[in-house]
C-alpha cells in the first residue's frame, strides 16, 4: 500500500462514486494497458455511531493507485483546490476518459491542445471531484498516471513554494523535480511565484499551482491525504512536523499551516477495519473516535478486545 493515500469525503456517494471511477480507469484500451495497473475496489465497510451515524468507508485502486472514500454527510464539499492530474497515451485514450468522467459535470478548460500537451482539459464530474485529463508519457509525472495538484490561492496565494520545502524536508524520499515561474507580463500574478511545480514526497509525486484570479474556493477538509505509518513515533513526527491548528485536530486528522488535510493514521487500522470483524470494527471505531492523535496501543487492545 502506498505511504501517502487521497481520502474523498462525500455526503452519500462515495460508494457510487468508487464504482464510477474504477469503471472509468478500469475500461482502458489494448493500446493503454501497457501503462495501466489495477483497478477495483478492494473493501465497503459500514462504520457505526459515529458523528454521522452509520457511514460507507470505501478503498479502492485507480491504475494501481489508492485511494480512500467516506460518505460520511454534508460538512464538507469537495472543490477544485486539490485535483488529479492524469498523465496517458493514446489520445483516444484522453477523449475517452473525458467523455465518461465528464458526463453529468462541469468542463473548466475544455479539451483542447495547449502549450505544454497535444490534449488536454480540466472537468470538474458529477461528484464534484475535479481531474486534469492530458495526453502524455507517465515518465514526466515520476511515473504516475494520476498526480495530486494542489491550487494555492486567495489567502495561501504566494506560498506555494514554501510548501514545497515545508513538505520535502519534513517527509523522506522527497525533492523538488522542477518549477516554471510566472513572468513580467502574467498579471495579476507575481513574477518569480510558482505557476506550476512537481515535487516528490515519499517517492510520490505530487503538483503545485498558484492563481491571483478570484477563485472561490479552498482548501478543506473534503480532500486530504493520509499518512500511513508503522509505528506510533513515526506518527508522532508526522503529527508534531504537520498539525497547525489545534482546533483541526480529531481522529487523526490534522491541518497544516497551509490550510492542507492530512490524516496520520497507523497502517495496521486500514487492516483492521477491512479485515475485523464487525464486532471488532465497531470496538475500533468507538475506540478511536474520542481520540486526537490516534494511539497504535489503544486500537490493537480494542481489536484484540483486551
Amino acid at each position: 500500500m502506498q505511504k501517502i493515500v487521497p481520502h474523498l469525503w462525500f455526503n452519500t456517494q462515495a460508494i457510487e462514486a468508487a464504482e464510477k471511477y474504477v469503471s472509468v480507469f478500469g475500461n482502458h484500451s489494448a493500446e493503454a494497458s501497457v501503462q495501466a495497473g489495477n483497478s477495483k475496489i478492494n473493501s465497503i465497510t459500514k462504520l457505526h455511531e459515529t458523528p454521522s451515524g452509520g457511514v460507507d468507508s470505501v478503498t479502492f485502486e485507480l491504475m494501481g493507485h489508492s485511494f480512500m472514500a467516506i460518505s460520511a454527510g454534508p460538512m464538507f464539499t469537495i472543490n477544485p483546490s486539490i485535483s488529479f492530474f492524469v498523465q496517458i497515451e493514446p489520445a483516444v485514450e484522453v477523449d475517452r476518459m473525458w467523455n465518461e468522467l465528464a458526463e453529468g459535470g462541469v468542463v473548466m478548460m475544455p479539451l483542447d491542445k495547449y502549450p505544454w500537451s497535444e490534449r488536454y482539459g480540466w472537468l470538474q464530474d458529477r461528484f464534484g471531484l475535479t481531474w486534469q485529463i492530458s495526453q502524455g508519457d507517465k515518465k514526466d509525472t515520476g511515473g504516475q498516471i494520476i498526480t495530486p495538484c494542489l491550487m494555492f490561492t486567495g489567502d495561501v496565494y504566494g506560498k506555494a513554494e514554501k510548501a514545497i520545502n515545508h513538505y520535502t524536508n519534513i517527509f523522506p524520499n522527497a525533492g523538488v523535480d522542477g518549477i516554471l515561474r510566472f513572468g513580467s507580463d502574467e498579471a495579476p500574478d507575481k513574477e518569480g511565484n510558482v505557476k506550476h511545480a512537481q515535487f516528490k514526497i515519499e517517492n510520490q509525486t505530487f503538483m503545485i499551482m498558484e492563481s491571483a484570479h478570484d477563485h472561490q474556493f479552498s482548501f478543506n477538509e473534503a480532500i486530504s491525504f493520509a499518512v500511513n505509518c508503522d509505528t506510533q513515533k513515526e506518527m508522532d513526527s508526522f503529527w508534531e512536523k504537520l498539525s497547525a491548528v489545534p482546533e483541526a485536530e480529531q481522529c487523526g486528522w490534522i491541518k497544516d499551516k497551509f490550510g492542507v488535510s492530512w490524516q496520520i493514521v497507523p497502517r495496521v487500522l486500514n487492516e483492521m477495519i477491512m479485515n475485523g470483524t464487525p464486532e471488532q470494527v465497531d470496538r475500533v471505531t468507538q475506540t478511536f473516535l474520542p481520540m486526537k492523535k490516534l494511539d497504535i496501543a489503544k486500537l490493537q487492545k480494542a481489536y484484540e478486545g483486551t
